[in-house]
């Protein structure tokens, strides 16, 4: 692999043998919760409620960080979404299941799964058309006033948890959430065989989203990023070819990175990761007639682009919005065929009691991928 920072201290994927027999025994439901901007404290709390006979209570064994729990910490407000209150932050999370409401079916004590972290209303338009991620009344983990996973219970409904197969470990079930977002991406673009594919940012959403463009047959996948371990990364990972962003303008840039691909005409399809508007405007110049322009990433609220060059193009420009119905589903067989593998991504592991430190290693950009250990593992 590229030469990517590990962390010493980082243990062996977990799996379900590495917490047996004591996958089920009574621990201290401990939470580590954000009390207020850039200050973390632990506190004890009672063990949760099963809120129906359909719910569970998952003891949470790992979970990945994500941009938006540091940016909560950091800014404490991403848009409309305050902390207000103190807040539980996580919600790349998977564990094993400690308790199961009466008319669960599907789930037993001791089964390890995925956590989908937004819950739905399930009876609004969206929910019914199964496009449940824009329903208005969703409960979203880490998100005012919903606390996330980063705890040691976490109740969640029957079907939004997903069992995972012996083949995959917990620490690549909490990455089941962010690859998710990349599946969910891909479908959109409708990436098939053959299409060329332009992954702006090389972050985890992008590196996933190059390796899932690659898992739906695109036979051209090129990474962009300014910072070249991502890049050396992104081309071991699963990119054909890397370019690093260059202080030019827009189109100065896509013409650069056009000029190496096989498709000088423009790609197929483009996929924002960052939601800066120097990679958007890039993307857009970069994208073929007719092409399909996914935004993923987002920066600033409003932003500039050129538009003249996509209604010239009728390119269409599609925003993405967490993941729907089926992705998770697709993301666990991504996993369990070897199609994507998410446990190279996995950089640093950091017990509970090192939470902040965990969070401190994210915001100095070591490494590609952050997991925080449940408590007693």
């Amino acid at each position: 692999m590229a030469p990517v920072a590990v962390d010493t201290t980082q243990q062996q994927p977990l799996s379900v043998n590495d917490i047996a027999p004591k996958k089920l025994q009574y621990l201290p439901n401990r939470a580590f919760v954000l009390r207020e901007t850039k200050c973390f404290v632990y506190e004890e709390r009672p063990v949760p409620d099963l809120p129906s006979n359909k719910h569970v209570i998952v003891a949470i064994k790992a979970t990945g960080l994500c941009g938006s729990d540091i940016h909560y910490w950091q800014h404490g407000e991403i848009g409309q979404f305050k902390v207000s209150q103190p807040l539980v932050l996580g919600h790349e999370s998977a564990g094993v299941v400690w308790q199961c409401g009466p008319a669960v079916k599907s789930l037993q004590p001791g089964d390890m799964v995925a956590l989908e972290p937004g819950i739905p209303c399930r009876s609004c338009s969206y929910c019914k058309e199964g496009r449940y991620n824009l329903c208005p009344d969703v409960k979203f983990a880490a998100t005012p006033p919903h606390d996330g996973t980063l705890t040691t219970y976490y109740t969640v409904p029957e079907d939004f948890c997903y069992k995972l197969p012996s083949s995959i470990s917990l620490e690549e079930g909490a990455l089941l959430e962010p690859l998710s977002v990349a599946v969910h991406c891909a479908k959109l673009a409708g990436i098939s065989y053959g299409n060329s594919v332009l992954v702006l940012g090389a972050g985890p959403i992008g590196l996933l989203c190059c390796s899932v463009a690659r898992a739906f047959g695109a036979a051209e996948v090129v990474a962009v990023d300014i910072v070249p371990s991502r890049l050396d990364f992104a081309r071991q990972y699963a990119a054909t070819k890397v370019y690093r962003m260059e202080g030019l303008l827009p189109e100065e840039n896509a013409s650069s990175i056009l000029s190496g691909t096989r498709k000088s005409e423009g790609f197929d399809v483009v996929i924002d990761a960052t939601g800066a508007q120097s990679c958007i405007s890039t993307g857009i110049h970069a994208l073929r007639r007719g092409g399909k322009f996914v935004q993923a990433g987002l920066g600033a609220s409003e932003i500039t682009f050129p538009v003249a060059q996509l209604c010239s193009k009728e390119g269409v420009y599609i925003g993405s919005f967490r993941y729907s119905a089926g992705d998770y589903d697709t993301a666990v067989k991504l996993i369990e065929q070897g199609s994507v593998v998410v446990k190279d991504m996995i950089t640093h592991s950091y017990s509970f009691d090192e939470a902040e430190k965990a969070f401190q290693n994210v915001v100095q950009r070591q490494g590609i991928k952050t997991i925080i250990r449940g408590v007693g593992v």
